[in-house]
Parts: C-alpha cells; sequence; structure tokens
C-alpha cells in the first residue's frame, strides 16, 4: 500500500468518526436536550469507542492480513452509520432524561460505528511497517494524519455542514462514501466486485437510515427546532426546540399571552411606571416579549439579543411577530452584545436565554449581572427566567450572584411552593423597592429570599456549574 493512500484512508476514517461524534449531539438534543452532560456523555462514550476499536484493530492486524480487513472496516463503519440513525429516532423517545439516559442512547447508536473505524489505523500501521528501524517514524506519521482528519472533521461539521445542510442527509452521505470506498477497497483487494449478499446488506442499512424520521422541522446553527399548532385551537402555535417549549403564541390574539413565566415578565414589565420604554432582551425564542412591549407601550424600543438567526425568521413567518422600526435584533450571543449599550440606558433588561434547561453559563455570572447593572438606569429593573426544581441550587446561587448587585431581589415561584419538580421561577432584581404587581393566579412571591439565597455561592467566569447545579435534582 503507497504512504498517499495510507494517510488518505487514516485521515478519512478519522474524520469519519469526528464527524459522527458532532452530529450525534443535534441527533440527541430533541430527546435528552443539550447539556453539559449531553456533550460529556457523547464525547465519553466515541472515546471508548476508538480506544476500542483501536486494541481490537492492533490484535486483528497481528492475527490477519491486515490489506484483506481495510475494506470491510470502512463498509461497515459507513453501515452502522446508516444505522445510527434509527437507533436514536427509534430508541430516543424512549430513553428518559439524565445521565445514565445519554450514556445509553449514545452507546447504542454511535460505539459501534467509532470502534469500527477506529479499526483502520493499526490496520493501516501494520501494513506500512516493514523495518523495526522505522516504527516511530510510520506510527507519529499516521497518527498525525489521524488527527488532522479529525481536525477537519470538527471544524467542517461544527463551521460548514450543520448551517448549511440538515443532520440526517449529512450522516447519510457519510456512510454513502465510507461504504463506497469500502466496497472499492474490498474489491481491488479481491481483485472482483463484492458479492450479492454485501450489496443487499448496504441497500437494506441505507434503507434503515433513510426510513428514520427527524422530529426536526427546521434545523438551525443551534437547534432542532419545530412549530407545533394547537389541535384544539389553530391559532396558537407552539415553538419547541430541541426538547423545550420556548413560546406558545395565538396568532389572532398575540396579547393572550399563553406562557405563565411570560405572564409573569410581562407583568413585571407593565409594572414600570407609565410610558415609553427601553428595553433589552437576552434571547429572543419566540419573539414574544418585544412583540408585547411594542403593543403595550408605544414609543418604546426593544434590543433584542439572539444568537440563533433562524429563530426571527420562524418569529416573523410562523408566530406572527412584526418587527417595527423601534425595535432592534441583534443577532449574536448577549454577553458580547450588551458590551455595546451604553451606561445607563435602558428601563428593564429580561433575561430569557437557554440552551436545553439551563441558562448558558456565561450569561448568569457575577461578571455578565455587572454589565446589566451597568446598563440598568438607577431604577431599572433585570426580569430573568430560569429553570430549576428539587433543591433548586442553581435557583439559589443565582439569587446570591444577584444580590452581589442589586439592592433588592425577589423571587416568583409556582403556585404552591417550590417542589422536587423543575419549574420556571422568576427572578427581579433593582436597586429600586420591587413592587408586587399583580400575579394573576400564575405565581407565588417567595418570602425570606435571604435566606434562600444562603444556601448559594457567588457565580463568577472562573466558577459557574450551572448544568450540575440543576441536574443534581435528578
Amino acid at each position: 500500500m503507497s504512504a498517499g493512500l495510507a494517510r488518505a484512508l487514516v485521515f478519512a476514517s478519522s474524520a469519519a468518526v469526528l464527524v459522527l461524534e458532532i452530529l450525534a449531539g443535534r441527533l440527541m438534543a430533541p430527546y435528552v436536550g443539550v447539556s453539559l452532560e449531553t456533550f460529556t456523555g457523547i464525547i465519553g462514550v466515541v472515546l471508548a469507542g476508538i480506544a476500542a476499536g483501536t486494541a481490537i484493530g492492533g490484535r486483528l492486524a497481528d492475527r490477519v492480513d491486515p490489506a484483506t480487513l481495510l475494506g470491510p472496516a470502512l463498509l461497515a463503519g459507513g453501515v452502522l452509520s446508516w444505522w445510527s440513525l434509527w437507533v436514536v429516532f427509534t430508541l430516543g423517545p424512549e430513553v428518559g432524561r439524565g445521565p445514565a439516559a445519554i450514556v445509553a442512547l449514545t452507546a447504542l447508536a454511535f460505539f459501534a460505528p467509532a470502534a469500527v473505524l477506529s479499526t483502520v489505523s493499526p490496520l493501516v500501521a501494520k501494513l506500512q511497517l516493514r523495518t523495526l528501524d522505522e516504527t516511530g517514524t510510520v506510527v507519529g506519521s499516521l497518527s498525525a494524519w489521524g488527527t488532522a482528519g479529525a481536525l477537519f472533521g470538527v471544524f467542517v461539521t461544527g463551521f460548514v455542514l450543520v448551517s448549511a445542510w440538515p443532520t440526517k442527509p449529512i450522516v447519510l452521505a457519510v456512510g454513502a462514501l465510507l461504504v463506497v470506498a469500502g466496497m472499492a477497497l474490498t474489491g481491488w483487494q479481491a481483485r472482483r466486485p463484492p458479492s450479492i449478499a454485501v450489496l443487499l446488506v448496504a441497500i437494506l442499512s441505507l434503507g434503515v437510515g433513510w426510513s428514520g424520521s427527524s422530529p426536526c422541522q427546521f434545523e438551525s446553527a443551534y437547534f432542532c427546532g419545530r412549530v407545533i399548532v394547537d389541535a384544539a385551537d389553530p391559532s396558537v402555535r407552539f415553538l419547541v426546540l430541541d426538547d423545550l417549549v420556548h413560546a406558545a403564541v395565538d396568532v389572532d390574539n398575540p396579547e393572550a399571552l399563553q406562557i405563565p413565566y411570560v405572564r409573569l415578565l410581562a407583568g413585571a414589565i407593565d409594572a414600570r411606571p407609565s410610558g415609553a420604554l427601553a428595553v433589552a432582551h437576552i434571547g429572543g425564542g419566540g419573539f414574544t416579549l418585544p412583540g408585547h412591549v411594542a403593543r403595550t407601550r408605544p414609543g418604546s424600543t426593544n434590543t433584542v439579543f439572539e444568537i440563533d438567526d433562524a429563530l426571527l425568521d420562524v418569529a416573523i413567518n410562523e408566530l406572527g411577530f412584526a418587527p417595527d422600526e423601534r425595535t432592534e435584533v441583534v443577532v449574536g450571543d448577549a454577553r458580547l452584545g450588551l458590551l455595546d449599550l451604553a451606561d445607563d440606558s435602558h428601563d428593564v433588561v429580561v433575561g430569557d436565554a437557554f440552551g436545553g434547561a439551563a441558562v448558558p453559563w456565561h450569561l448568569t455570572t457575577s461578571e455578565f449581572i455587572a454589565e446589566i447593572e451597568r446598563v440598568l438606569r438607577p431604577d431599572g429593573l433585570y426580569a430573568m427566567n430560569l429553570i430549576d426544581g428539587g433543591p433548586n441550587d442553581f435557583a439559589a446561587w443565582q439569587v446570591r450572584t444577584l444580590l452581589e448587585h442589586f439592592a433588592h431581589v425577589a423571587v416568583i415561584g409556582p403556585v404552591g411552593g417550590l417542589g422536587d419538580e423543575a419549574a420556571n421561577q422568576v427572578v427581579l432584581a433593582s436597586d429600586a423597592s420591587i413592587d408586587r404587581f399583580a400575579l394573576r393566579g400564575d405565581g407565588a412571591w417567595m418570602a425570606k429570599v435571604s435566606e434562600f439565597a444562603a444556601a448559594g455561592r457567588v457565580l463568577t467566569d472562573d466558577y459557574a456549574p450551572v448544568d450540575q447545579l440543576i441536574t443534581a435534582r435528578r
């Protein structure tokens, strides 16, 4: 085998493993969410597959002619890639939540293709070794080409593929390239075309992968999303991103706010003194609150920081959002966008950004809250939505952090108090006294906030274990 072909095989097989690893998070998100847990489970399982495949490939290379195994390894890797789609789409709705579910689903879907494709590197190394004097050179060179392939797979997938095409066609295409390469290599080695049985297995597997039904109506660089029409009231539409409802809108009557926590946030805004307001929104989602401000406070300005530009299109085309000249949508990370706002320039800042069930950690820290404090006028209000339950560790830490910057902090929990189940909690923070606006039955004021916060610590850029604090309830 030529050195060029050897490098190409190692490069391509390593790239395919990393493409599947990146796409695993996208495929599994509608079922297990997107969190540090999700990526930890995926990375761990795929690394285990790489380790197992490398070990098995090395042992096989010492017992069987490696040249006869390379084609079948690529072919099997492609077939298993197609089957991974069926596994995720079929078992994903059944696995439940939490670390065990994430690891189980990842292992069932992606361990096998990662392991099989990882046998290629030691098989190629065995073929390239001709003398012990060049062991270091051969192994080092192939390791470098494998790493280069992995980097290629990561960068191309993360920066190009997921923003250009849906996930399922990408996996089907990767599998097809591997299958074609495997058949070609097998045929070249055996000096005859693949058998009918091999072709039938490949065609059947392609059909299985193709038949898997993704729950995504649209895919962006960040979310698997869909808009669901309420069967009981077709004018009500729900925006579902990954595994959570992020917005509910009555397109015929947008002021009939559908979600309790949205009504609470709207109530906090409505309780501000009459007149136009300058409001900054951290997270757009379905753009429900910017629309509410524009309708109820004529002359107000809305600045919306939304990292996913696809959501703006969905809000306009399917959720009835009609931005006016006084609404500015800034596509990008709110942590960076807030830096461009002037000191003492806003009456209200609304925090309603989520990555899965958790607020992105860098939007929770004392350093970020200091920027919010800088942007707010002296009597301004920060109204934040978060999800927590059980011991409510994250909520306590977040309140403790807010108390470092604001004189007054209030928490509105579910009616009946906080329980073990995860629930939305609205946190209000201001240097001015916080009026207890009418809750309309959507929530209950939490007394003794200082005692609640005493159980927490200050979240900082150096230490903000948001995902772990939330998942401690499971």
